[in-house]
């Protein structure tokens, strides 16, 4: 991907350096029979593009997270590395991109649109959506209208899912931002509130289009980042094929339990993550992710 010469985004909230603890900072509330090893499987499910948080604490412990302790403190500042700093200034790039390319978009339908900040953390973090440690991967939370990432999960990306690429973490962030493009596009509060009434396996369905249809967004940015900003390379595109592939409800369920419960998905298979982002590349219109009809 040819991003160094990007324009880099305003919208960036570095909170690396606030030393806030992972480790001991934040419990689970008890879980449901299964203990903590079901809970990381089931983590492992919606560990990437997360969409709602609250909706995924709900789904994982029946009641949510507790707040963190107030022994947890603070640990000393960290320093970081080229590599933090490097992955930090491709994250500002490719945020900047989605930012060009939504912002057009928008207009042309009369419409504002309001960039979402994203913040870049290490261990846990405190959102509007409550709190959160790196291991749940990277989410969007529409109190705050903000996307959250540890950078280090680009290193989970590559080794536990095999999905590596600079294409492929560009993806990451492009699929999150395509919950804010839901969220102003009032998608996510209907969602919200149908899921209300609907029982666990419906709403787990109506999950799964929520998130197939933030692909197809995705896939719309890859199509304007290639198409008028000739920022995708040789490659790219299939990078970002394989992440959909490997990151997909079944391919993951089969890593993790060695077999498939498509009624227990919450993103959707490998093949449909791999047609709707595919959908949102080849078309470049909005019109044509309408993952709900």
């Amino acid at each position: 991907m040819k991003w160094r010469s990007g324009r880099r985004s305003q919208n960036i909230e570095d909170r690396r350096q606030s030393g806030q603890r992972g480790t001991g900072s934040m419990r689970f509330s008890k879980a449901k029979k299964g203990g903590g090893l079901g809970i990381i499987i089931v983590v492992a499910v919606v560990w990437l593009m997360g969409g709602d948080l609250n909706s995924i604490l709900s789904v994982l412990m029946g009641g949510g997270m507790q707040s963190p302790s107030s022994g947890s403190g603070y640990s000393a500042p960290v320093h970081n590395t080229a590599l933090d700093n490097e992955r930090a200034d491709f994250v500002s790039v490719v945020l900047a991109d989605t930012e060009d390319t939504w912002n057009p978009l928008f207009e042309q339908q009369g419409w504002q649109y309001q960039e979402p900040s994203l913040v870049m953390f290490r261990q846990a973090v405190q959102s509007a959506c409550g709190a959160a440690q790196s291991a749940m991967g990277p989410f969007y939370c529409p109190s705050d209208q903000k996307v959250y990432i540890d950078l280090g999960f680009y290193d989970d990306l590559k080794n536990q899912f095999g999905a590596p690429g600079d294409f492929a973490q560009a993806y990451v962030i492009a699929h999150e931002v395509g919950h804010h493009v839901q969220q102003q596009l009032g998608i996510l509060e209907k969602v919200h509130q149908a899921k209300r009434s609907m029982s666990q396996t419906d709403a787990n369905a109506l999950q799964v289009k929520v998130e197939l249809q933030a692909d197809c967004f995705a896939g719309i940015w890859a199509h304007y980042a290639d198409n008028e900003r000739a920022l995708v390379e040789q490659g790219d595109i299939e990078e970002a094929m394989n992440a959909a592939s490997q990151i997909g409800d079944d391919a993951i369920q089969k890593r993790t339990r060695g077999y498939v419960v498509p009624d227990s998905f919450t993103h959707g298979s490998s093949k449909q993550r791999q047609t709707w982002f595919n959908r949102g590349y080849t078309t470049g219109d909005i019109a044509r992710c309408n993952t709900f009809n």
